[in-house]
């Protein structure tokens, strides 16, 4: 197991009564909330560098990207995961 660090976090408290709502493990629920932020923002960082370093994406490769990740290529849909 990783080790943790206690914090404390001060939050709406309706945002509070809707997460209890949603879980009994609050830390568990909000470290993956953290976790998943930290990975959209480094996967950010990366795909602005890219552009910086080789020029904007293409059409085709970002409808090949969106193939990848949502299965589906052409649809001519724009979903945003984020």
């Amino acid at each position: 197991m990783s080790s943790t660090t206690r914090i404390t976090v001060t939050l709406p408290s309706e945002q509070v009564a809707e997460l209890r709502k949603l879980t009994d493990n609050v830390s568990g629920y909000v470290a993956e909330a953290v976790a998943r932020q930290i990975r959209h923002q480094l996967l950010g960082d990366d795909l602005r560098r890219h552009e910086e370093e080789h020029g904007n994406f293409t059409d085709e490769e970002l409808a090949e990207a969106r193939a990848k990740i949502f299965g589906t290529a052409g649809t001519g849909q724009r979903t945003d995961a984020a």
